[in-house]
């Protein structure tokens, strides 16, 4: 094949371990190993996709079997290097564990292993995804991999190294390979970028390398998507490039973070349906929002250049400001009612809707904490009015009441508003709820609590609930303005994963069966049915004293 045609990720595949990159501690040891001859019989390379587990496991071979030796630094000009590069040499053999998993398999492999190389010093067998093979395809590699020929050896690939057993991994040498850093990698691409001669701004180039997330081979994959994209007379900048890869600009998030901190409920959907419109998933919006809140948790102890290349300047400098006027405990409340909705995403049907009550939720969690803390402010305040206030009337009892309440009639007006005031509910359990449902003539809402809620949690200001499909739609919604109303609180009214409790009506249908069950085993009911065969008990109503014995 044409090196020209070939895709970036393997036409600028290394060749050498000089031209790998971020793996500088595990290439020298095993440098020093091979120079040394002290060759394990199995290596086992573990880490994220795309960091070069197979690229370092073909270089082994071509190191171990390359007839120039280690430090000639062969670099595919022999017949041995470049069979082995093109996987076609006849003692190394490149295996795929993800579509060969049996012991048939592992047995074949074995049994090939009998006979020595060919044409070189090692037969080398390279299996990748490793963590695919079966039990029993382990337990015949077990003996071979402890006591293997002189000639043998394995290189293992994987990226699950929990699902390797560990009586495989203590028969091997392990390097746990790291994601690259962000500005090796931003080098790396921007020096291939420059010699395939492509026009991409530094800031696209760092919207690759974060969302390659360290693997070379993604970035590799996404810099030849963008270079192809557009045309090669004109720059990709960064807006061009968050609409090919579908990744939406930061700075919507951070004003949208604005408004909810605000609680302007109409600007924070109005944006959020942007960005749902530019074909955000769900997911995807949600693990942003939590990046975004670590930032603003943490900026003054970060820098622009350990933000990972998520930031551009003028978003750092937004966040810096916008962070030192945000009480930090509502971040971390935050982070936390970020978290539960993220696990609530797989249960729910509609997850755009879902989306926009966890950003209202947002704005009644900001609302609920500012009044505490104002609450928490003013005790001491509104301790010593009272104060006042009792004294004064005390003086003023001593005086005349009746003529000081014509005198100041505001006063009564005032006391009117405290006691009004303090006549507002104050609900303690699910039944309670229901109850002031039926005192306000709340109907709708009481027939959901009682038929489709399934209640998980129930605290101060704080409703959970397992998820019901046949629940309202409406009826998060409608709830938290109804509680908001009687309680003069707000209310966070969220779902659960959590099985729950039955709901109202099935608690009383099962009370009634357990009645009607042990109703049939009474006198009464048999003298019944000796007279009337056909007879069935369909209901029992108990008198007061009955009831009250039960």
């Amino acid at each position: 094949m044409n090196n020209n045609s070939k895709v970036l990720a393997l036409k600028y595949r290394p060749q050498t371990f000089e031209d790998l990159i971020g793996q500088e501690v595990i290439t020298k040891t095993i440098i020093n190993s091979i120079k040394a001859n002290k060759i394990p019989n199995a290596y086992l390379f573990t880490g994220i996709r795309g960091i070069g587990k197979t690229t370092i496991a073909r270089i082994i071979a071509k190191n171990l079997n390359c007839p120039n030796g280690i430090d000639n630094k062969c670099k595919v000009r022999c017949n041995t290097c470049e069979a082995i590069t093109n996987s076609n040499h006849i003692d190394v053999l490149e295996m795929d564990a993800a579509s060969k998993t049996g012991v048939d398999d592992v047995r074949e492999l074995i049994e090939f292993s009998r006979y020595g190389p060919t044409s070189s010093k090692y037969k080398i067998f390279i299996i990748d995804e490793v963590h695919m093979l079966s039990k029993q395809a382990f337990n015949a590699l077990l003996k071979t991999l402890e006591e293997p020929p002189e000639y043998l050896k394995f290189i293992f690939a994987t990226t699950e190294i929990k699902k390797i057993p560990i009586t495989v991994i203590s028969r091997c040498q392990r390097f746990d390979l790291t994601r690259i850093k962000s500005s090796e990698l931003f080098k790396f691409i921007k020096n291939i970028k420059d010699k395939e001669g492509g026009k991409t701004s530094d800031d696209a180039l760092k919207l690759i390398v974060k969302i390659s997330e360290g693997s070379v081979r993604d970035a590799l994959s996404l810099l030849d998507r963008a270079l192809l994209t557009l045309n090669p007379n004109v720059e990709l900048d960064l807006k061009s490039a968050q609409k090919i890869f579908g990744f939406f600009d930061k700075s919507q998030l951070i004003e949208l973070f604005e408004f909810i901190l605000k609680g302007d409920e109409t600007k924070v959907v109005e944006i959020y349906r942007k960005i749902y419109d530019q074909g955000i998933e769900p997911k995807v919006f949600i693990n942003d929002f939590l990046e975004l809140l670590y930032y603003f948790k943490n900026i003054n102890s970060l820098t622009l250049e350990s933000a990972n290349f998520s930031l551009n300047d003028e978003e750092f400098r937004r966040i810096k400001s916008i962070s030192n006027k945000v009480d930090p405990k509502i971040l971390i409340l935050f982070w936390q009612f970020t978290i539960s909705t993220l696990n609530e995403l797989s249960i729910v049907s509609n997850q755009y809707l879902s989306m926009e009550m966890f950003l209202i939720r947002l704005m009644h969690l900001v609302s609920l904490k500012s009044n505490n803390i104002e609450q928490d402010t003013n005790k001491d305040n509104s301790q010593k009015k009272i104060q006042t206030k009792a004294h004064s009337k005390t003086v003023n009892q001593i005086k005349n009441i009746s003529q000081e309440e014509k005198i100041k009639p505001e006063m009564q007006t005032e006391i009117q508003t405290e006691i009004k005031s303090e006549n507002k509910s104050y609900i303690k359990s699910l039944d309670e709820l229901i109850e002031v449902c039926s005192k306000y003539k709340e109907i709708k809402l009481k027939y959901e609590l009682e038929k489709n809620v399934n209640l998980v949690k129930f605290e101060k200001n704080l409703i959970e609930i397992s998820f019901n499909e046949s629940l309202d739609k409406n009826f998060v919604k409608d709830l938290s303005s109804k509680l908001f109303e009687w309680t003069g609180e707000r209310w966070i009214i969220s779902f659960s994963q959590i099985k729950g409790e039955m709901s109202v009506e099935n608690k009383k249908e099962n009370i009634k069966k357990i009645i009607i069950d042990k109703a049939k085993k009474s006198k009464i009911y048999q003298d019944v049915l000796k007279n009337f065969p056909d007879a069935e008990l369909i209901d029992v109503n108990l008198s007061g004293k009955e009831n009250n014995n039960e």
